[in-house]
């Protein structure tokens, strides 16, 4: 009950919350569920051949808390990142993900390639004036909670989308972590592989219901369904570097 009365005030301080399901699929369970989605679903018209790449700066605090409430379990936890699509700057984001259970919301404010490199400088003084709620919010993190660049985690997407219900189905695939000192921009940015080849992420999004034509699609019962996070697999990848650029003096390092 408890968890109801929460989302329902979430809901009213931030916005809807939106259902997420995730499936950690081989490729040979994903390919039929791809055709069978094709056929009552639409292709994000955003999608180039239908697939678009996906890279984000994931930032953390001083305590790492987004990566030690997700393994602790914890209920309603959050995290933000930076991403940009298919290593352009048209269009950079800073991004707030709040998750309560199954539950999900995002935030979203636009930034420029300038403000992104002030930000990466540690020149965090322009976010406290931002038309943004959002940015000004990342200032308060970023000065009080010492939030940092923890990892780049960068994979591609293939999406699905749906009007009713507004359901959005994605395969992703090829997920690499990079360093986060790396230019994001970069389309050769060295990467390590993190999920084994033949293997991909199924999501699941809706808001509100999920028709009937999906959830007959959708793999049965809690068959294959994963907690996973992209965030928390890289980070655990590289966490030795990431961490390590604390120790360095602010007069070595802008952040």
């Amino acid at each position: 009950m408890w968890n109801k009365e929460l989302l329902a005030q979430k809901n009213t301080y931030y916005g809807p919350f939106r259902n997420e399901w995730k499936y950690y699929l081989s490729l040979w369970d994903c390919q039929p569920l791809k055709e069978r989605f094709q056929t009552v679903m639409q292709r994000d018209p955003h999608a180039v051949d239908g697939l678009y790449s996906i890279r984000s700066l994931y930032f953390d605090d001083y305590w790492n808390s987004s990566y030690n409430d997700k393994m602790a379990g914890v209920n309603y936890r959050k995290k933000y990142r930076i991403r940009i699509y298919n290593c352009s700057d048209t269009s950079i984001r800073l991004e707030r993900k709040l998750k309560l259970g199954n539950y999900i919301h995002k935030d979203s404010a636009r930034l420029t390639r300038q403000e992104y490199e002030q930000i990466m400088e540690g020149k965090y003084d322009f976010l406290l004036e931002h038309k943004e709620p959002l940015c000004r919010e990342f200032w308060f993190e970023c000065t009080s909670n010492l939030m940092r660049p923890k990892v780049i985690v960068d994979y591609e997407r293939e999406p699905f989308v749906l009007p009713e219900g507004d359901v959005r189905v994605t395969f992703d695939s090829n997920v690499r972590a990079c360093a986060p000192e790396n230019d994001l921009f970069d389309p050769d940015i060295p990467s390590y592989e993190m999920i084994p080849p033949g293997k991909t992420i199924m999501e699941v999004k809706f808001t509100e219901f999920l028709p009937l034509v999906i959830k007959e699609i959708v793999p049965p019962g809690e068959q294959e369904f994963s907690a996973i996070s992209k965030y928390t697999l890289c980070y655990e990848k590289l966490y030795y570097r990431t961490d390590a650029l604390f120790l360095v003096s602010r007069s070595e390092r802008s952040w």
